[in-house]
């Protein structure tokens, strides 16, 4: 323990990602008596805090579970799907049997609504059910991780749960309290997450995080804009190509730019139609939509040896495929919607759910979003693998090679939004139960239909078409397009994954900041990187070269698995 303090204390002066502003603050209160079924004297000491006294169920078994009758803006819900209470240890009658009056966690999450708007929803939920306060404090994106980190150095956590990105586990691994092997197998909430991600969710053998998402980026485009004879035509005679479904990026941005701004007879009424949606705002993911656009240029499938770093521990953001992505990234700038070089992931989603876009290719939330009752291209959008590359860069050999059948694919397995009770929770039983709530099947299945929550499909059940056409409504047609998807990225061979290492989180700092110079033409994409490189060198010197090796190495061993 004494070794990851310090290494907290090395990461502290290094810059991280600053986003605007933080919302509301709050405290937890750890005064609650204890109750009838409360905990042990060493139960205490462990910080698991007293439990749950033992109430009447007020919640009817298999009951309804619909969102626009619970306390948190019913309003925004008219368009969610509503099921039937499952028979799970966390369901919302066996939760409602937990009485938690008189105590309460505190949540650090990010703002509504991606992730921090569902946190809220079923904290107001798990409220009304057991009488225990759910506090929320709101930060923004770029300040979790330096809010974590602040936490930790000091020893005394001050929240109960932290919402986070799994990339992280890497520094703060060993501050995270382990999860009980009754949620993770048998019946348990997490038992019947993908292998892959099940190991996502650990660190030195023991899991460490409640997972509540599970991520991969993929290709959403409209079909009814790519099948239009009218964009067809003008497609053809601006290029002297046809207009189809994009196997390369630089596929993808022809077709962006020539129908950038196109009429056709499907659009929304008064939604201009620009070719991409992307993420491109500096502290708002936009550095994890930009691996997408480098994966297939810079992870050679006959390289073994890493795509974030070679063997020798040199970083490779710099070479001819990450600069080949950063390229093709920049010139997207000109064909998104008006303000799109200022949008986030929630920003992504709703543009791209309204008919802003031809194509978007990061998170399910936008796909969810475009499939929601509510959504006007419902109907409208299918999913394919995100776009290759025609040549990928060989590190080894220094040279760009031709894939195989002329296409190379590289899909990024983003590890996605987790969730983690820190060591220093005094209250570790309340914080357990509200997760195992919140991933409970009832929610899982709604706020999967949801684009805004940030819920993501992680359990084996989730790709099947029949979860998501029988059970909650949505187009056969599209719905299989996903699948298929899903699938593909799941047993593909040649993969990236986000970079899970001691300093992930100064180090992809760095990496927004180098792409965010680019993008707003400060520096042309070489020279933006190259700095990024040199700042990549300074931290693996400061936090320490064998130990990041040594982490990355697991990396590696997923990427060609």
């Amino acid at each position: 323990m004494r070794d990851r303090k310090r290494l907290l204390t090395r990461l502290a002066p290094i810059p991280l990602v600053v986003v605007l502003a933080a919302c509301s603050s709050g405290g937890s209160d750890q005064g609650a008596e204890d109750s009838a079924g409360g905990g042990s004297d060493t139960a205490a000491a462990e910080g698991m805090g007293p439990g749950p006294a033992v109430k009447e169920a007020t919640f009817d078994q298999n009951g309804l579970v619909d969102y626009t009758q619970q306390p948190y803006t019913p309003e925004a819900y008219a368009a969610a799907a509503k099921v039937n209470d499952g028979d799970d240890d966390c369901s919302y009658y066996e939760t409602s049997k937990k009485d938690y009056s008189g105590q309460s966690i505190t949540v650090l999450a990010p703002p509504p609504p991606n992730m921090g708007e569902p946190m809220a929803q079923h904290g107001a939920m798990f409220k009304e059910l057991t009488g225990g306060d759910v506090i929320i404090e709101n930060v923004s994106v770029g300040e979790l991780y330096s809010k974590a980190q602040t936490a930790f150095q000091t020893g005394v956590s001050p929240y109960d749960v932290t919402v986070n990105f799994s990339t992280w586990i890497g520094d703060f691994g060993d501050f995270y309290y382990a999860i009980p092997e009754e949620y993770t197998s048998g019946t348990g909430s997490l038992a019947t997450m993908l292998p892959l991600y099940k190991e996502i969710y650990k660190w030195d053998g023991e899991t460490k995080l409640f997972g509540i998402d599970g991520d991969r980026h993929f290709m959403k485009y409209r079909t009814d804009v790519l099948n239009d004879p009218a964009a067809q035509a003008y497609f053809k005679e601006q290029t002297g190509q046809d207009l189809k479904v994009p196997e390369t990026w630089t596929e993808y941005n022809l077709i962006a730019s020539t129908l950038n701004g196109f009429e056709v007879a499907s659009q929304p009424a008064g939604v201009p139609l620009a070719g991409s949606v992307e993420i491109m705002k500096r502290d708002d993911l936009m550095w994890s939509a930009f691996i997408n656009r480098v994966a297939p240029y810079a992870k050679n499938p006959n390289v073994t040896t890493g795509f974030w770093f070679d063997e020798n521990m040199t970083p490779q953001v710099n070479n001819p495929g990450f600069v080949r992505g950063l390229t093709e990234f920049v010139e997207a700038t000109n064909y998104v919607p008006q303000g799109g070089q200022n949008f986030g992931l929630s920003d992504e989603i709703s543009a791209f759910g309204s008919g802003q876009g031809i194509f978007s290719y990061t998170w399910d939330d936008a796909w969810s979003q475009a499939n929601q009752d509510d959504s006007p291209i419902r109907g409208n959008v299918e999913a394919a693998p995100n776009p290759g590359a025609e040549e990928v860069w060989n590190s080894e050999t220094q040279q760009w090679d031709t894939p195989e059948g002329g296409v190379n694919r590289a899909p990024y397995i983003a590890w996605g939004w987790s969730s983690a009770i820190p060591q220093g929770s005094e209250n570790k039983q309340m914080a357990l139960d509200f997760l195992c709530f919140f991933a409970n099947e009832a929610n899982y299945q709604v706020d999967l239909t949801i684009g805004r929550t940030g819920v993501n499909p992680v359990r084996e059940e989730s790709f099947v078409p029949e979860f998501w056409v029988e059970g909650l409504g949505w187009l056969p047609g599209p719905t299989q397009t996903w699948i298929d998807t899903l699938q593909e990225y799941n047993t593909a061979s040649n993969r990236v994954f986000d970079l899970r290492v001691p300093g992930n989180g100064p180090l992809m700092a760095a990496l927004a900041d180098g792409v965010a110079l680019a993008l707003a033409g400060q520096k042309d994409p070489q020279a933006a990187l190259d700095e990024v490189a040199q700042k990549w060198e300074q931290i693996v010197q400061d936090i320490g070269e064998d130990q990041i090796k040594e982490a990355y190495q697991a990396v590696i061993d997923l990427e060609n698995s």
